[in-house]
């Protein structure tokens, strides 16, 4: 028997379009490293999700590429041809036969993607500026690449409808080309895509336009499209948390399902920008006021966290590592077994937990990043 403390995670949640989930727990986008060379999903990669997608009531897949160019991972799944939507297919219907909604995380590397993984090592973004010492300095987008890219994301996403994806997940976070152009760090450009915030502003907006320009052409009003964020950056210039707010409001008036926000920790606290010391997903979710809904992330591996962060009034949380950690969470809460919840890696359990080689290799060689891996 559930512990009726427990039972708000078990509450339904129906998204503007009618859409309804099972509970409010969704699996995070977490890269897996395991795709065939050609971009397409591997056998390991099917199971892998397979695993996790009973107790969640959404799956965010892993980021696929919209352009060949944004290839950011070895063994990333691509979303670049429309050769791919088979390979699409086979795991959106993979999520959904076990009960999940599946929702296919688009995006472009931009200065982040390794240089070997695109054609001719063309490193791009909005600007010249690399994101760190020993970085690969990318080429400027001309004006009709910028344009380029922001049909790609259309087209990625009518790929994601043909392939029959619940919906897509926009990532402008994590410091990849849409956060490239949203931040003052890496766009230093003075055209219609940079310059004042405002201008910052304008390519995720596009991109954003894109992708609702398809869904209004290819599917039915039922197709989910999010979109998820990080809250600052860390270097000087770069994202502020009053610059944040600004990009929710504008997000919020585009009629999208749901905001995502990226962070490590629920609880972080802002940087600078605002004179506000509550927790960045409060300060977020008040901003988008009713507007959107939130999904928060971040470390959250008990049953008593993630009711401790719903608390905070997001309809729904995610959970990426500690889905990777014990893929029946959601199930022992359900049963009555929190208590048998596991929260640090058991080295010993690959084959139990279902993760295909490549994505044990880089948690097995992630000291701090994972806990249990020390």
């Amino acid at each position: 028997m559930m512990n009726e403390k427990y039972a708000p995670l078990f509450k339904t949640f129906s998204f503007k379009n009618g859409v309804e989930l099972k509970n409010r727990v969704v699996m995070a986008p977490m890269t897996n490293f395991s795709s065939n060379p050609d971009g397409t999903v591997t056998d390991e990669e099917i199971q892998y999700y397979e695993r996790r997608s009973e107790g969640v009531g959404m799956v965010i897949t892993a980021c696929t590429n919209v352009t060949a160019n944004g290839k950011g991972f070895p063994g990333e799944f691509a979303g670049d041809t429309d050769d791919m939507i088979p390979s699409l297919r086979r795991l959106a219907s993979a999520i959904q036969a076990k009960g999940s909604k599946a929702i296919l995380q688009i995006f472009h590397g931009g200065r982040e993607v390794p240089p070997e993984l695109v054609p001719n090592g063309d490193v791009v973004s909005a600007s010249d500026i690399p994101s760190a010492e020993g970085k690969p300095v990318p080429r400027p987008l001309t004006s009709d690449e910028v344009a380029s890219v922001i049909r790609d994301f259309g087209e990625a996403t009518r790929r994601a409808i043909e392939a029959g994806f619940d919906g897509v997940e926009i990532h402008g976070a994590n410091g990849y080309l849409i956060q490239q152009f949203f931040s003052p760090h890496a766009n230093r450009r003075e055209d219609q895509w940079g310059g004042s915030l405002e201008k910052r502003m304008a390519f995720p907006l596009a991109v954003v336009d894109s992708v609702k320009k398809a869904v209004a052409e290819h599917a039915d009003g039922t197709f989910i499209v999010g979109y998820r964020f990080s809250p600052e950056e860390p270097e000087t210039p770069g994202i502020t948390m009053a610059d944040t707010l600004a990009l929710v409001d504008a997000l919020s008036v585009k009629n999208l399902d749901y905001l995502h926000v990226s962070l490590m920790d629920f609880w972080s606290e802002p940087r600078r920008g605002v004179e506000d010391t509550r927790p960045r997903i409060e300060i977020i979710k008040e901003r988008a006021g009713d507007r959107v809904p939130v999904i928060g992330v971040g470390s959250i591996y008990t049953a008593d966290d993630a009711i401790k962060a719903l608390e905070t009034g997001v309809p729904l949380i995610a959970l990426g590592r500690e889905l990777i950690i014990d893929p029946d969470w959601v199930q022992k809460i359900e049963q009555g077994r929190e208590s048998e919840i596991v929260t640090k890696i058991d080295k010993t359990k690959q084959k139990e937990l279902v993760v295909p080689d490549p994505l044990w290799n880089a948690i097995i060689n992630s000291p701090g990043w994972f806990p249990g891996v020390e």
